[in-house]
């Protein structure tokens, strides 16, 4: 077992690039002990070795958050190295599907994306749940989207019948926030959804108006250094309250 120390301890999903990496070097830079975790073994250790080489407390992990065995290992793999986890941030996601149509939707590519983004973030938290219940501030942040929203610029009424997947999945984990917060309101666990907006992750977005990448991990990490009495069950962009 690794040494205990007084550390918090966080575990982020996807983040071998984009939002993730980012809210992992921001976690770390505030002296937590974050825990990287990616599909691709090689992507997450370059990733890993990134964070290393700016001075940075980061351990890497191999994970398919869609694939049950992998969950499985990794929390057998945590068990054994650390006596608790203090955040844990469902941000791996896939399939931004803005070239489907609703009634023509591929039902399969539907239903992988539910397995990453929405069934990801809930298999992650059932797994994990035992450690986090042995920490003294447990968080959870599922990075969500406005596009899920059924309100505001860019939501669901705004789509039309475009982004099937990817805006569905969305809502249902804002569902799943609310629902979990109310299943965990006994034990002092607070869980949010936080929109990142339209963030920079890819080549050419940024020429499109999208913000730096930073800026959208900023509120992630907001959410997750909450204190004690702070909100849970609410779905949030730059800390600010946003409509379902």
């Amino acid at each position: 077992m690794v040494e205990e120390n007084s550390k918090k301890i966080a575990l982020v999903t996807g983040a071998n690039r984009g939002l993730g990496l980012e809210v992992c070097r921001q976690l770390a830079q505030q002296g937590i002990t974050v825990i990287l975790t990616a599909r691709d073994r090689q992507k997450g250790e370059q990733a890993t070795q990134q964070l290393h080489q700016e001075g940075l407390e980061v351990i890497f992990y191999p994970l398919d958050v869609a694939d049950d065995e992998s969950v499985a290992q990794l929390v057998r793999e945590l068990e054994d190295d650390f006596d608790h986890l203090d955040i844990l941030i469902n941000n791996a996601g896939i399939n931004f599907d803005f070239q489907q149509q609703t009634l023509a939707a591929d039902l399969k590519e539907v239903e992988q994306t539910f397995n990453t983004n929405l069934f990801g973030a809930w298999r992650m938290t059932q797994a994990c749940l035992a450690l986090l219940k042995k920490s003294q501030h447990g968080r959870i942040v599922n990075v969500s989207s406005g596009t899920g929203s059924f309100e505001g610029p860019r939501g669901l009424q705004e789509q039309g019948g475009g982004l099937p997947a990817y805006g569905i999945s969305k809502a249902a984990l804002n569902a799943l926030t609310v629902k979990l917060s109310r299943s965990l309101q006994e034990t002092g666990i607070l869980v949010n959804a936080v929109c990142p907006n339209f963030t920079a992750t890819y080549p050419g977005t940024a020429e499109m108006g999208a913000r730096p990448v930073p800026e959208g991990a900023a509120g992630i990490v907001w959410a997750a250094m909450l204190p004690d009495d702070g909100p849970t069950g609410g779905f949030f962009r730059d800390s600010q309250q946003l409509p379902w």
